[in-house]
């Protein structure tokens, strides 16, 4: 049985410009399992009316801040890239006959052109990873759905195998206890250590989405590898949007309130990004950065994503074996 291995991540514009946000954020927006909104017709028309024609020209801004930051174009794909040619050359010391594909929940390359190739290599298995280590019907969910979708129309269904999470792997905590460590070997211990993972609304926890209990066990299990006291280190939530109560305590607020209480050095890293993005390498590093500074802090420093350390890819590559075998 040939097997084919499918990353996904969140997606990425095709350009940082004004029509290119403007396609992405459509189709982010218009997601039913990101929006959930009581009244369907209002988000509608606030979205088509209001947001697109006024948000794309803000994040095109933002997005051309780290396009080409590591290598041409966008970083969250370039090293979404990188990532699967890692597992590749790692997963094929043992199996020769694997065929990987990386698809985007949102833009391109999409998961359904991604499919469709590793419909067209012959693949009677697809081992499905979406790269969110922590589940959410907003991420993951809404990725398996797509999935599902493209893969009910073809004639001869291959056998999936769909991961839902690694949050509690042992090879991706220690992945980021690793990266802790060498940063810090750098740049010298915190006072606190900021564990900051993308917000979602407080409604969808309360709904049963158990993305917040993820957050909580792998900020335990770091903080343990880590050896730290649980004063040297806050769990936080970022990407805040719109008006609704979202997951709490918020990054940007957290760091200001350290900073006016005198916390003088700071440093964030974000376990749930498996790559460097838009919210990493601008929300956190550049804005958030901002805020503590600004509010008095004296040392900030961003550890940065996974991506594709050594470390990483091998962990990514134990998952997916522990899958095929």
């Amino acid at each position: 049985m040939k097997t084919g291995i499918l990353l996904t991540n969140l997606g990425t514009p095709d350009a940082p410009t004004k029509p290119a946000l403007k396609r992405y954020l459509k189709q982010f927006l218009s997601d039913e399992c990101v929006i959930q909104p009581p009244n369907k017709l209002i988000w509608w028309l606030a979205l088509n009316v209001a947001i697109l024609n006024i948000r794309p020209a803000k994040s095109a801004l933002n997005y051309a801040k780290i396009w080409n930051s590591f290598g041409e174009g966008s970083p969250l794909l370039n090293i979404t890239n990188l990532q699967a040619k890692g597992i590749q050359e790692f997963i094929a010391n043992d199996f020769g006959d694997l065929e990987l594909e990386v698809g985007m929940r949102y833009g391109n390359p999409s998961i359904d052109l991604a499919l469709e190739k590793l419909n067209f290599k012959g693949c009677e298995k697809i081992v499905v990873l979406p790269m969110y280590p922590q589940y959410s019907d907003t991420t993951t969910g809404s990725t398996r759905d797509v999935v599902n979708m493209v893969l009910k129309n073809w004639e001869n269904t291959p056998k999936l195998v769909f991961i839902d999470d690694y949050h509690q792997n042992e090879g991706y905590i220690q992945s980021l206890a690793n990266s802790v460590i060498e940063h810090q070997q750098k740049h010298g211990k915190p006072d606190k250590l900021m564990i900051s993972f993308h917000g979602i609304p407080q409604r969808f926890v309360d709904n049963g989405d158990v993305y917040y209990d993820h957050c909580i066990n792998t900020t335990k299990l770091l903080a343990e590898a880590l050896d730290l006291n649980e004063n040297k280190y806050q769990l936080c939530f970022q990407s805040i949007f719109g008006r609704e109560e979202w997951l709490k305590p918020q990054t940007k607020a957290s760091l200001e309130s350290l900073a006016q209480s005198d916390t003088k050095h700071v440093q964030v890293i974000c376990p749930g990004f498996s790559v460097d993005c838009l919210e990493t390498i601008e929300e956190i590093n550049e804005e958030n950065r901002g805020y503590f500074m600004q509010a008095g802090g004296k040392e900030f420093s961003y550890i940065p994503a996974l991506n594709n350390r050594q470390d990483h890819i091998k962990a990514l590559s134990n998952i997916i074996l522990s899958k095929i075998n």
